[in-house]
């Protein structure tokens, strides 16, 4: 019998100013990956564009320094470096060292404000193996250096200033002990600060990259090593950005903006002739990726104000119904961004907003612009209403052959597809996909796999490119629809994550041309039609190797000429017994697929995850879509990087 442990006062920890930040900092920027470490650039970032919305910034410049760290530096009010009455203590130095500390509850310092926990720069300061203070106002320069999130002596003044220049730079080195990675992508930081830009009209963001050429992600080439975001335009010229790869139904972006009661509300918006809608959400510059009042007020809005003009106009008479919400949507490209001065966020991560104030001013505003706007432009509301109409027509289609797919299922003695070999474990946590790419992997992959937890579906040839196709069109392609039965979880507006049958969804496919646009392919199914699986990080790919080296007995795998070349060097003395050169998947005996793709032991999965919404969404219309010169120019820019695009 095993001993019970004393549960007491004694056992109850009290963890003092940052330590608790340090002892689980996944609670405060949500994990200590890649994506964790760039939400400490998005936290000192954000004071700033606190500032430029309070009316006192308009440049602000990022800069990825040589040595590892990150500043960001603004022309703001300055953090405040007088004495705190309560702490005693220089204000710069409270903020930096005290959680829920800022001048951001009061709604005097900033009306609006993203950074509403007043726990950011506070955490990154926590984080940070070093962080470094500069701020000029009130006629000095002061300066304070922290490490570990505690003070290196005190506050120091370190010059004068000879005109009435204020601001703020903030230089910090993340922990590596703390974060899996440190190393920064420019990529990263840029799909954000231009998202920021466009959302706060007037202020210019730059970003910097300072690395030498050799330490850089290969996201920019090597003499483009600063970019600035300014857009006069704001969110008119975002969806703009968000169409250039798109064919839009009027030359006009359509743009609406409002207030009452504090809030600000902005909407932007554009038709296009594509089947995939584009739309955005944000409450006070924050991405509410999982939507909230202001979204449903826009949906409400904007289905109730277009069947209002079809039924006026007897644009319906083919359907015999109204149209519905995501008829609408088809093709469309919006961005709403309201500024509340009290917002109020579901949950730690800010991914849906919950005023219930918002959802009136939406649609109101919604209701009236569109409104005219209809009326002053006839054609364009007519040819809106019409696309609208057909997708309609395609959404019945597509359910008489949901129906029909589900009558069938019913009748056969399983519901699985025939290809399918499935693992024994009913446990999603435990089970895998693998989605092998042609018949010849999947025969390897099915006698190498462990079929206690391992399930394979084999796929034949280029899936369907669902990127140019409505939904009736895509469930009539054996292959997708096997996808959908074998995940188990539906489809679109229809698809519960909680059902999926396997937590882990494997693209099998061979490292060379055609297996990375089988792999875009999938990929484009799953964003536009089971988003939630990328979103929970459930998809993955396999990274198989590309030469096998042996000598001496010993065996090493190469995932590039440049490590085969090194291993050969190194390792085999530059004379290998045998190097072999894995073509693709199918050539791989089962034992071979076992030891280099499938064995979690060995194995090297690359998680795909979606961090920016629009960047993700406007990728995959350069990819996947009618437009041929952005594609070109995109093969073109990226072709000697010969590298994987994360999503």
């Amino acid at each position: 019998m095993s001993q019970e442990r004393e549960y007491g006062a004694g056992q109850i920890q009290v963890l003092e100013g940052l330590e608790a930040v340090r002892k689980r900092p996944a609670m405060y920027i949500g994990s200590t990956d890649t994506r964790g470490l760039h939400h400490l650039v998005y936290e000192v970032v954000d004071n700033s564009i606190d500032e430029a919305l309070a009316g006192h910034c308009e440049e602000i410049t990022v800069t990825i320094r040589e040595d590892g760290g990150v500043s960001v530096a603004d022309d703001g009010r300055g953090i405040p470096v007088d004495t705190h009455a309560e702490y005693d203590r220089p204000a710069l130095e409270v903020i930096m060292t005290v959680l829920h500390a800022g001048g951001k509850f009061d709604n005097k310092s900033y009306q609006v404000s993203g950074g509403l926990h007043g726990v950011g720069v506070s955490v990154v300061n926590a984080l940070s193996e070093r962080l470094e203070t500069e701020v000029s106002r009130d006629g000095g320069v002061f300066s304070h250096t922290f490490a570990g999130g505690a003070p290196q002596g005190e506050m120091e003044r370190v010059g004068d200033l000879e005109g009435e220049e204020t601001g703020t730079e903030i230089t910090f080195w993340p922990d590596s002990d703390i974060f899996e990675t440190t190393d920064f992508s420019f990529s990263t930081l840029s799909n954000r600060l231009r998202e920021l830009a466009f959302l706060n009209s007037g202020v210019a963001i730059t970003l910097r990259d300072e690395r030498a050429e050799d330490d850089r992600d290969g996201s920019h080439d090597g003499e483009k090593v600063e970019e600035t975001y300014r857009y006069d335009g704001g969110i008119r010229e975002f969806v703009e950005y968000l169409n250039e790869t798109r064919s839009a139904m009027h030359d006009d972006v359509i743009y609406f903006e409002d207030s009452g009661e504090g809030i600000e509300v902005e909407v932007a918006m554009q038709a296009t002739q594509e089947l995939q809608g584009s739309i955005h959400a944000f409450a006070n510059n924050i991405n509410t990726r999982e939507g909230g009042t202001h979204l449903t007020g826009f949906k409400t809005a904007l289905t109730r104000v277009v069947n209002d003009y079809a039924g006026e106009n007897d644009l319906l008479s083919d359907l015999d119904e109204n149209l519905r919400g995501e008829d609408i949507r088809e093709g469309l490209t919006a961005v709403i961004s309201i500024k509340h001065p009290d917002p109020q966020f579901e949950g730690q991560t800010k991914t849906k907003l919950g005023n219930s104030d918002v959802r009136g001013i939406v649609e109101s505003t919604i209701h009236e612009g569109l409104g005219t706007y209809f009326e002053e432009h006839p054609d364009t509301a007519q040819a809106i209403v019409m696309k609208a109409v057909e997708a309609a027509k395609a959404r019945k289609a597509a359910k008489k052959a949901e129906e029909l797919t589900r009558r069938k299922s019913a009748l056969d003695s399983t519901s699985l597809p025939g290809k399918l070999a499935d693992c024994q474990t009913k446990d999603p946590e435990e089970a895998e996909l693998f989605i092998a790419e042609g018949d010849s992997a999947g025969g390897s992959a099915k006698q190498a796999r462990d079929p206690e937890f391992q399930a394979v579906l084999p796929i034949r040839g280029k899936v369907l490119n669902v990127e140019k196709h409505r939904l009736d069109r895509i469930l009539e392609n054996d292959q997708i629809r096997n996808m959908i039965t074998a995940i188990g979880a539906g489809i679109g507006d229809e698809f519960d994550v909680s059902d999926v049958r396997y937590k882990k969804i494997i693209m099998a496919t061979d490292a060379d041309v055609d297996g990375a646009h089988i792999r875009t392919l999938l990929l484009t199914f799953f964003y536009r039609h089971m988003r939630p699986l990328l979103e929970g990080g459930y998809v993955y790919a396999t990274q198989p190797p590309l030469y096998r080296i042996r000598y001496r007995g010993e065996t090493y795998d190469a995932m590039t000429d440049a490590e085969r070349d090194e291993i050969v060097e190194e390792k085999c003395n530059g004379n290998p017994t045998r190097v072999q050169r894995f073509k693709g998947l199918g050539e791989m005996n089962p034992e071979q697929l076992w030891e280099t793709t499938m064995n979690p032991e060995n194995r090297i999965l690359k998680r795909i995850t979606v961090e920016d919404a629009a960047a993700a969404d406007k990728m995959f219309s350069v990819l996947m879509g009618d437009a041929v010169g952005p594609r070109k120019q995109f093969i073109k820019d990226h072709a000697p990087e010969a590298e994987w695009i994360d999503i």
